[in-house]
C-alpha cells in the first residue's frame, strides 16, 4: 500500500501484509523486503503512533 502522503516522485516506504507477516521495502529499491510478524509490526506502529 502507499501513503497518500507519498511524493508523486515515487520516493516512499511501501508496506504490504504476505502470509502472516509484513513486507516493508524502499520503493526505490526493488530489493529485498524486511519482514516483520504481525504483534512485531503493530508494537511498532504503536510506538511511533506514540
Amino acid at each position: 500500500m502507499k501513503s497518500s502522503r507519498s511524493h508523486a516522485n515515487g520516493n516512499c516506504v511501501e508496506v504490504a501484509a504476505s502470509a502472516g507477516t509484513i513486507a516493508v521495502r524502499d520503493s526505490k529499491d526493488p530489493g529485498p523486503r524486511l519482514r516483520f510478524a504481525g504483534p512485531a509490526w503493530r508494537a511498532f506502529v504503536a510506538r511511533i503512533k506514540g
